[in-house]
């Protein structure tokens, strides 16, 4: 009588005959992987590989060889935030190569031909001024009535610069100038909290009662003002005239102006004392001057710390269930 076989010993002779069972597929791409992975020793240098070009010495060599979005590029070379390099190419002012540029388009500085208004693109080291303006100067490059410009007050030969902000034509004090396209956006814009003060000198008594308006917040055509910090009050009985400190977080046009219009005490004098880390200090009247190296590293630390302030959220309201009587 033959001997019985288990259904262990039948399953295991039958797979003896058959074929090997297939890996998993997730073994499979693991050694795949590993195989098609190139060690460190095979990538090839830089340098032995010659694909890195050398750009003209107007290039920033950071930017040389790669491709970058032109209103980048725009906004490094001095015309602009990038916001208003987007404007200028929505324009259709800007060539790459002869054709017209788009929203999006992307060249190379050391290779590409690009011109705004047939202007060809040059690249400069970021450089860093402050002007006193006076009274009686606009922040613009241009003005059809003919006005002096703080372009007047600045060096005629050197790179091509633009004012971080501006003030109105009645009020003075520090401007910053500057090519550096990245730097004047993270600056100028408002949920970064960029400090600015200012030396302001309004008519009549102003009252505590008046400050605390202030501190707390105006409501404008526009919106209500944040909050501001306000010190060093004094009054002088002789002029009739109160002087204050005012710290501002945001830019909006004549907002000291209009605010203090509000409280029925007008602004009689208006003077900006201090953008970020940068003061006036006793820069003269109409004079500007590069930025020291210790002042340039400051600003640049102080830019890379602002972060944007969380939007303070809205409570919801406790919703109460009564039990109804059955």
């Amino acid at each position: 009588m033959a001997a019985k076989i288990s259904p262990r010993g039948a399953k295991s002779k039958a797979g003896s005959n058959s074929k090997p069972k297939a890996k998993s597929p997730r073994h499979t791409r693991k050694k795949t992987a590993r195989k098609a992975a190139p060690s460190k020793a095979a990538k090839p240098r830089a340098a032995d590989s010659g694909a890195s070009k050398r750009a003209p010495a107007s290039v920033p060599p950071d930017l040389a060889g790669i491709q970058v979005r032109i209103q980048k590029l725009l906004a490094a070379a001095g015309f602009g935030s990038r916001r208003k390099c987007e404007e200028l190419i929505s324009q259709g002012r800007v060539q790459v190569n002869g054709k017209v540029a788009k929203l999006g388009d992307t060249a190379d500085p050391g290779s590409d031909d690009i011109r705004f208004d047939g202007e060809r693109l040059v690249g400069d080291k970021p450089v860093y001024w402050v002007v006193n303006k006076p009274e009686g100067v606009i922040t613009s490059s241009r003005d059809p009535e003919g006005r002096a410009t703080i372009h007047s007050l600045m060096p005629p030969k050197g790179p091509r610069m633009f004012p971080v902000g501006r003030l109105d034509l009645a009020t003075s004090g520090l401007v910053l100038m500057t090519n550096d396209g990245d730097m004047t956006q993270r600056l100028l814009h408002p949920s970064l909290g960029n400090e600015r003060e200012y030396r302001v000198t309004s008519k009549g008594c102003v009252s505590e009662k008046a400050f605390l308006r202030l501190r707390a917040g105006i409501h404008l055509e526009d919106g209500k003002t944040n909050k501001t910090e306000v010190s060093a009050i004094r009054y002088d009985p002789k002029t009739d005239t109160t002087m204050f400190t005012l710290m501002l977080k945001e830019g909006r046009k004549r907002q000291i102006r209009r605010s203090m219009l509000i409280l029925k005490f007008p602004v009689k004098k208006l003077v900006r004392v201090r953008v970020g880390p940068l003061h006036l200090g006793r820069l003269p009247r109409g004079a500007a001057r590069p930025l020291r190296d210790e002042e340039v590293r400051e600003l640049r630390v102080h830019v890379a710390g602002l972060v944007k302030s969380p939007t303070p959220r809205k409570k919801r309201p406790v919703r109460r269930y009564t039990s109804k009587p059955r």
